[in-house]
C-alpha cells in the first residue's frame, strides 16, 4: 500500500528498553510509504534520538512516564510529533556543536539535537513548561507519480 495520507499514533513508556519498540513502530509506519531506505533510516534515527533525549533529559531516566508519537502523512509532507510531559528545555539555548572539538576531546553525547536537525527537513518545538513538550519532525517526500 502506498498511501499518501495516513495517521497513526502510539504511546510508549519512557524506558530505553522501549527504544526498539519505538523504532519498530516507526519502521512499520514507514513501510506503507514509498521512500528510499536511506530516507527511512534517517527518519528512524531522528525519532530514536528525540526519544532518547526525552528519556534521559525530560524524564531523567524515570521509566514510568509516557512518550506519545503521532505520525501524519499528508501527500508529500511527513510529520512526526513526539510529546512528553517531563522537564522542559529551551531549544534555542542548545549551541551548535563544534564537531572537530567533539572528535578531538572524544566527548560523548550532546549531538542529539544537532543530529535530529541534520536528518530532518524541519524541526520545531512547542513547549509549555510544566505541562508538555512537543517536538515536530518534518520530512518532505517526493510527489507521488
Amino acid at each position: 500500500m502506498n498511501s499518501r495520507n495516513l495517521h497513526k499514533e502510539a504511546k510508549f513508556k519512557s524506558t530505553t528498553n522501549n527504544l526498539g519498540e519505538i523504532r519498530k513502530f516507526i519502521t512499520g509506519v514507514l513501510s506503507d510509504i514509498k521512500i528510499s531506505n536511506e530516507e527511512k533510516d534517517k527518519i528512524i534515527l531522528a525519532v530514536d534520538e528525540a526519544c532518547t533525549n526525552i528519556i534521559k533529559h525530560a524524564y531523567k531516566l524515570s521509566p514510568d512516564n509516557d512518550i506519545m508519537i503521532q505520525v501524519h502523512l499528508n501527500n508529500s509532507e511527513l510529520q512526526i510529533k513526539i510529546i512528553d510531559y517531563g522537564l522542559s528545555f529551551d531549544p534555542s539555548t542548545v549551541p551548535v556543536p563544534d564537531i572537530k572539538e567533539f572528535y578531538r576531546t572524544h566527548k560523548v553525547g550532546g549531538l542529539g539535537l544537532h543530529l535530529i536537525r541534520a536528518l530532518m527537513d524541519e524541526v520545531s518545538f512547542n513547549i509549555v513548561p510544566g505541562v508538555q513538550n512537543e517536538v515536530t519532525l518534518k520530512k518532505f517526500l517526493p510527489q507521488a507519480s
